[in-house]
């Protein structure tokens, strides 16, 4: 059968903002029949096939897995050139952002598309300030979980639970209501992150400070406790507002794509953003930073600093099963620009606090040799952002549980505005992807006394009624309560 042929003709560079049409590409269907698909050109001139009609008109789904080769929306908020090292929040290099300006400016610059003046920064600040606290019911939800429950799971419940405290967020197409969703969302997110810290320690929850910055906040209600004054050194509360801009939106990744997806069936920004908690809490998404301690916590246990040369070849060979986290990243080809400041931050924090912390100088020397190494320098496996964030936050004193609930935080400001722009678009179409159906095809049902066993599940000599009652049982238990049975 013949294969399917693509013939791309050459476009020109599209105007900023605009994804225009320039030219078609012709693609050969397996019947020998032709097909011209139209060319989109996107701000950079990157092209792009428009295959909205395939399927439609020949009945013919394209494949691509992750959606690595898919461009499936329009954006006009960040902008990833992987090959150069370059990161833009609405044009504006993530660098300068982060180095010149605060949390105020990168948030309300994703959110309405230009940099704030004065005044317009002040009545931002003002406006997420009023919806800093949470509804006392909402503090229930906490005395719910288990006293070592995950931060994120906690956070995945209590953040789709807020649309239950503000109904009118269904009305997704209400310019007001749009924008007073993502304030909310914004300012709320740290004081429900710092309530799942002190729950999950057992110490009472510490209520937001409004004269305080964002950071500064978020410092306060994780470390201040009633019985004792705390004073946030403006120092680290910086390198924690610089975190946070460096995290505030990074394109179409995982969970992006999954607050859109969310949103593409018309759900509330609150659920939408739960759903976004949800696919960060993976460890291939939203757990490196947390995979570079446990890393650093194993060559400790192999020796510390004096087997870093060791460790370094283990992770040139290809066999062995160990990995150098934090280095090299999917997107970046070279440098990711965020590390570059990220490693100043760290240097700051580490000279601020002098601590004595083996894990931290084994980060440092990890990063001195394989820096000077020909292997990682040749194949561009530098340090990333999370090799970094994750040294600075732990010098901070944030445990290892929270640094995904950081990331949310941060990143909550990127997903709302990505939800903003996707419902405000005039045509909106809910998400439905194609797959390619491998299974079986009209099998005849059986009679169960009928069937041979499936052997997909052990049931271990035990009757019907016995392997029923222990499924119930294992879902209506505790781990610790089977342990106690058993």
């Amino acid at each position: 059968m013949p294969g399917l042929l693509l013939d791309l003709k050459q476009g020109i560079t599209a105007v900023p903002g605009v994804a225009k049409e320039e030219g078609v590409a012709q693609l050969k269907m397996p019947d020998g029949s032709t097909i011209e698909l139209p060319v989109l050109l996107d701000s950079n001139g990157a092209k792009f096939v428009d295959i909205r009609k395939l399927q439609p008109s020949t009945g013919i789904c394209t494949f691509d897995p992750g959606f690595t080769s898919t461009a499936a929306c329009e954006s006009s908020i960040t902008y990833i050139d992987g090959n150069k090292g370059v990161l833009l929040y609405r044009g504006y290099p993530i660098e300068e952002l982060a180095s010149k300006g605060d949390f105020y400016d990168s948030a309300f610059l994703l959110l309405h598309g230009e940099l704030p003046d004065r005044q317009e920064k002040i009545a931002f600040e003002h406006d997420l300030k009023m919806h800093t606290l949470v509804n006392e019911h909402l503090m229930q939800f906490y005395r719910g979980f288990r006293h070592d429950a995950h931060p994120m799971a906690i956070m995945t419940g209590v953040v789709g639970a807020l649309s239950a405290f503000y109904p009118e967020v269904a009305e997704i197409r209400n310019p007001q209501q749009q924008l007073r969703a993502c304030y909310r969302l914004i300012a709320k997110m740290p004081t429900l992150a710092a309530m799942a810290y002190k729950t999950s320690i057992g110490q009472p929850i510490i209520y937001p400070k409004n004269d305080l910055t964002y950071a500064e906040n978020f410092l306060h209600m994780m470390f201040a406790v009633p019985s004792e004054r705390y004073e946030v050194d403006p120092e680290l509360a910086r390198a924690l507002e610089i975190v946070f801009i460096l995290h505030l939106d990074h394109e179409q990744n995982a969970s992006t794509s999954t607050v859109r997806t969310a949103g593409s069936s018309q759900a509330n920004p609150f659920a939408c953003v739960a759903s976004g908690i949800a696919a960060l809490w993976g460890p291939a998404h939203g757990g490196a930073n947390e995979a570079v301690l446990k890393m650093l916590e194993e060559i400790q246990d192999m020796g510390g600093i004096a087997v870093i040369p060791q460790v370094l070849e283990r992770a040139r060979d290809r066999i062995d099963p160990f990995r150098l986290m934090g280095f090299g990243h999917r997107v970046y080809k070279t440098f990711d620009p965020r590390a570059k400041l990220m490693a100043e931050v760290t240097r700051t924090v580490l000279k601020k606090l002098d601590q004595e912390d083996p894990l931290l100088d084994i980060a440092l020397e990890l990063e001195r040799v394989a820096l000077e190494d020909p292997y990682f320098k040749s194949r561009n496996l530098y340090p990333n952002v999370d090799f970094y964030s994750g040294i600075v936050l732990r010098a901070m004193g944030i445990p290892v549980s929270m640094y995904t609930v950081l990331f949310a935080m941060a990143r909550t400001v990127g997903w709302v505005a990505q939800w903003k722009e996707m419902v405000s678009e005039p045509q909106n179409r809910i998400s439905r992807p194609r797959q390619i159906y491998t299974g079986n095809l009209r099998r005849k049902f059986v009679a169960d006394v009928e069937r041979q066993p499936s052997g997909k599940i052990a049931v271990n000599g035990r009757s019907s009624g016995e392997h029923v009652r222990s499924s119930l049982l294992s879902r209506m238990v505790s781990t610790h309560a089977r342990t106690a049975l058993t």
